[in-house]
């Protein structure tokens, strides 16, 4: 009975393994993510996310189409209990080149933000901003983060509810600093799968003491939202995802992306602009 769990057990994480690859390579194609030559710095947090990236990556890498560079990085913020050993003996152990960069951003983040408030978004910012320099600076050409299917509609929904604009996260977009490209080639991949990948790989998993694994509230509060529908309706999360790569900008009401003015109107009327329908009075001169 055992040995029938095993090999049950081995085949269902064999096909784990082998469809992540397959999202992976498939994100990578669709989007152009990696390129002959490139230089690609994978930012490694210690998070079950980020090792699956680097993990997956790694073994695209070994059959891919082209020839690329793989190099991990990350980030000391000198948070208490950090163990400075964990990542570097596993990075070590799977022979890949690294670099821990140091910079007490667990300092500043205290200082700033008031006791119980959540410190996430500065945190993010401060990490990010050390990790860009970074690459900008080595000449890397491309910038890896693990953020998976889950975490780009998750955004989409705090976008729409609190920003009130319809963006989320790309699988591939230029830094606003305009330095750094940056690719997420776990975009297909749902948590679940790389939650379980992660446990049968055994990756030495860092947790963030930061603020005690503090969420952000309003992002648990959609994570909780979209839990309950995809329990209600499986699937439900994967069509939202694939509704944000098709985009119908003629049904919604942005009018940078679509000239509702222009449609069916006559070129040689005059326009009335708004003061105009609303004062009742004359259309305006121009």
């Amino acid at each position: 009975m055992n040995a029938v769990i095993d090999r049950k057990q081995a085949h269902e994480a064999a096909k784990l393994a082998k469809r992540l690859r397959h999202q992976v390579g498939q994100a990578i194609a669709d989007f152009n993510m990696i390129e002959d030559g490139d230089r690609v710095m994978v930012c490694l947090s210690g998070g079950k996310d980020s090792y699956t990236l680097l993990d997956i990556l790694r073994r695209l890498q070994a059959k891919a189409p082209v020839r690329f560079e793989l190099f991990a990085v990350h980030l000391d913020q000198k948070q208490p209990g950090y163990d400075p050993h964990i990542l570097p003996n596993y990075l070590r152990s799977i022979d890949m080149p690294f670099e821990v960069l140091e910079q007490d951003t667990y300092s500043v983040v205290k200082r700033v933000i008031p006791e119980g408030k959540t410190q996430c978004s500065l945190c993010s910012r401060l990490r990010r901003g050390s990790l860009y320099t970074y690459a900008a600076e080595e000449g890397f050409t491309k910038i890896a983060l693990g953020h998976h299917r889950n975490d780009i509609v998750e955004t989409l929904f705090l976008n729409l509810f609190h920003q009130a604009t319809l963006k989320a996260m790309p699988p591939k977009l230029r830094s606003d600093d305009g330095r750094n490209v940056l690719i997420r080639p776990l975009a297909y991949c749902a948590e679940d799968d790389i939650a379980e990948y992660s446990r049968q790989q055994g990756f030495p998993i860092m947790p963030c003491n930061l603020c005690g694994s503090q969420e952000n509230m309003q992002r648990k509060n959609i994570k909780a939202m979209l839990a309950e529908w995809d329990a209600k309706f499986p699937g439900r999360i994967e069509t939202i995802f694939r509704a944000i790569g098709n985009v119908a900008p003629s049904q919604l009401a942005d009018r940078s992306l679509f000239d509702f003015a222009a449609l069916g109107a006559d070129p040689q009327a005059r326009r009335a602009d708004a003061h105009a329908w609303l004062g009742g009075g004359e259309p305006s001169a121009d």
